[in-house]
């Protein structure tokens, strides 16, 4: 089978080093790809804003299945083009991905199918805004309704600072994406993430995962991309996984079918595990980011079977996915200046960094002259597993050191949490 996969960061590496691996793959094709993606794809110059573009390279090139890596296509309805050619893709449909594109799309969703998740407030104007802020108590937690790239959310320890973000917001600071702005209670607890696939009838539980998003060590600094992650989490039992299925995931799915917009692919909760339970924060219509990368380092299964069976509606007709029981852990190697203006034109040599079995995903990486360089903030995704996230954290690390990317940093506490954990028994 001939595939093309849409994307260009760490995600999409990830996604890439995994789809080759299958004896189903015959040719793979990743827009646009990066220097890593390189090693087991063509990589080819598609726009995929430009539909027409999309189906017509998949039409002459034989592909049989798209994988579209990144959220943005997804919002805007290529997967339904996709289907309305006949062609097969591996995510939602634009109704369906509104799960991701409109926070205040998933909180009334989450109201009417009793879902439990942080009390809010939409709203789509700065008075109605600060009117909105009285009926809340600090610290207050205020996201941009679309899509803002994962930094769209502001944690605002004062009345003042929430007025001072909401008009920031309304203002533009996340562009079209703060035209309205979801206010919320703050929930106390532990993150997750939990990730399942569904082909819109039938769940499958994939994974757990849990991501960094500060940018320094100690979680201190402003939000980002996500600068770690490792899978599985611990601290997402089973018993918190079954209620998070049965609560959160299925009903999800069940009243998206039931509304006529049946959701396909893999869904990705945010979750908070709190003292009454897990509550869902988000849901992601994608693979994360840079939990993909840690979640395909665990897939034992062939992953277009896998993809194939969600789009092809038979996902109930295969084996359960298989997970490994080693930990992953990725840690982001990020060009300075990052989650700001990132630097860019940094020479990066990756020596040994992938000699004692970690793998190095390229997430903004290009070519000069021969020459590797940083092209984005999140410029490398250093990954490695191990018996223990202790044994997985040291191996990434090693490899991490073994880089010379002098424009880049990175935290030094990835997984650090779970660390102390082990270290207690």
């Amino acid at each position: 089978m001939n595939i093309l996969l849409l994307g260009g960061g760490g995600r999409e590496h990830a996604l890439c080093w995994k789809l080759a691996q299958s004896p189903r793959c015959d040719k793979l094709w990743a827009s646009p790809g990066n220097p890593g993606m390189e090693e087991c794809a063509a990589c080819v110059a598609l726009d995929s804003s430009d539909h027409g573009a999309v189906v017509k390279f998949c039409e002459d090139n034989a592909v049989g299945l798209v994988v579209i890596g990144p959220e943005g296509p997804l919002v805007e309805g290529l997967a339904d083009s996709l289907e309305e050619t006949g062609i097969l893709s591996f995510g939602p449909s634009k109704a369906a991905a509104q799960l991701e594109g409109s926070k205040g799309f998933t909180k009334d969703l989450c109201a009417r199918a009793n879902i439990p998740t942080a009390r809010f407030e939409r709203c789509t104007s700065l008075e109605a805004a600060w009117g909105a802020l009285k009926k809340f108590d600090p610290p207050f937690v205020l996201k941009a309704d679309g899509l803002a790239a994962g930094k769209g959310v502001v944690i605002a320890e004062t009345r003042e600072e929430a007025q001072h973000a909401l008009s920031e917001m309304f203002d533009g600071r996340f562009g079209s994406a703060g035209s309205e702005v979801v206010i919320e209670q703050f929930l106390t607890g532990e993150e997750a993430s939990f990730f399942a696939l569904t082909d819109g009838e039938t769940i499958v539980p994939l994974a757990s995962a849990q991501d960094h998003k500060r940018v320094g060590d100690g979680d201190e600094g402003p939000n980002t991309g996500g600068m770690g992650a490792y899978s599985p989490a611990p601290v997402l039992t089973d018993a918190l996984r079954d209620q998070a299925m049965r609560e959160i995931i299925e009903p999800t799915v069940r009243t998206m079918r039931e509304e006529g917009m049946p959701y396909t692919g893999v869904l990705y909760a945010g979750l908070m595990l709190t003292k009454s339970g897990p509550q869902l924060i988000e849901y992601n219509v994608r693979f994360g980011d840079p939990e993909c990368q840690v979640l395909m380092m665990r897939l034992e299964s062939d992953l277009v079977e896998l993809m194939l069976a969600c789009a092809e509606r038979r996902l109930g007709e295969i084996e359960a996915p298989k997970m490994s029981d080693d930990f992953a852990l990725t840690v982001v190697m990020a060009a300075e200046g990052y989650p700001g203006t990132p630097k860019k034109g940094g020479s990066i040599d990756l020596g040994e960094a992938e000699a004692n079995g970690a793998k190095v995903f390229h997430a903004g990486t290009k070519l000069e002259g021969g020459q590797l360089v940083a092209s984005g903030g999140r410029v490398l995704n250093v990954t490695a597993s191990g018996s223990s996230v202790t044994e997985a954290q040291s191996k990434a690390y090693s490899a991490v050191d073994a880089i010379d990317f002098k424009d880049g940093f990175c935290r030094r506490d990835i997984g650090q949490r779970e660390v102390r954990r082990e270290r207690q028994g």
